[in-house]
């Protein structure tokens, strides 16, 4: 198999690229890395020296591909499948590229620093970068939701790599700092999200990781029995 991919199931960055090879079927094996373990983790650090996660490996052409937005990129120029996650149209290219960054900067990033927070000691916090996280995913909330259109996807009628990075911060986030309730374009959006068939997989595999989770306690009932859908298991599978 050419393409290994290095992640931990309940990373939501990692997520991201799991529903990339998810939509198009690429065919790719999962390597979990436990930066507990010194043999793991030193698999990782023998590829990307940053130890950072995902990365992915293809043995074809005996590369590294770090970062995201990077790999689903690569997979979409090496390996492409019948979902083109970055349009071939110049504009709609943009704009799928500038929401990709947006959920990623200004959802995913303030939503791990609210959660890395709460792992620090009492007399560690930092309840000023927590509440200037709380403002960004406030901002970042109220903008998706004036970008919206009813029932339709981050830039419009086709899943892009936007979404991609859409459905895992939206997921951890909404957890820690739940949506408006007159936020209906977002939750609808969201909604729209969780029924997608590659969503639903990355989930479900992510779902035993969830007492990992430091707000599991703020954790919805439905979330913890999250299952996939008869015709959801597609492509390769995390082991």
């Amino acid at each position: 198999m050419a393409l290994i991919l290095y992640l931990h199931p309940l990373a939501s960055f990692c997520h991201k690229v799991l529903i990339a090879l998810y939509e198009n079927e690429t065919d790719f094996r999962a390597e979990i890395v436990d930066f507990s373990d010194p043999g793991s983790a030193a698999m990782l650090l023998e590829k990307w020296p940053v130890g950072k996660i995902p990365v992915l490996y293809d043995s074809s052409t005996k590369r590294t591909v770090p970062e995201t937005s990077i790999i689903i990129e690569y997979l979409q120029q090496r390996y492409p499948g019948t979902v083109p996650l970055l349009p071939v149209n110049e504009d709609a290219n943009l704009e799928a590229r500038l929401w990709d960054r947006f959920f990623d900067q200004y959802v995913s990033a303030p939503m791990q620093r609210i959660v890395a927070d709460r792992l620090r000691p009492e007399d560690a916090r930092d309840p000023t970068g927590v509440a200037d996280a709380r403002k960004t995913l406030d901002t970042a909330y109220a903008m998706i939701d004036g970008q919206l259109a009813i029932n339709g996807w981050a830039i419009g009628d086709q899943f892009t790599i936007a979404d991609c990075a859409a459905a895992p911060g939206l997921f951890f986030a909404s957890i820690v700092h739940p949506f408006r309730e007159n936020q209906t374009k977002l939750s609808g959006y969201f909604e729209h999200l969780l029924e997608r068939p590659s969503v639903r997989r990355t989930l479900a595999e992510a779902r035993p990781y969830f007492s990992m989770f430091p707000y599991r306690d703020a954790m919805p009932n439905r979330f913890l029995e999250l299952q996939m859908n008869e015709g959801d298991c597609i492509g390769s599978s995390i082991a």
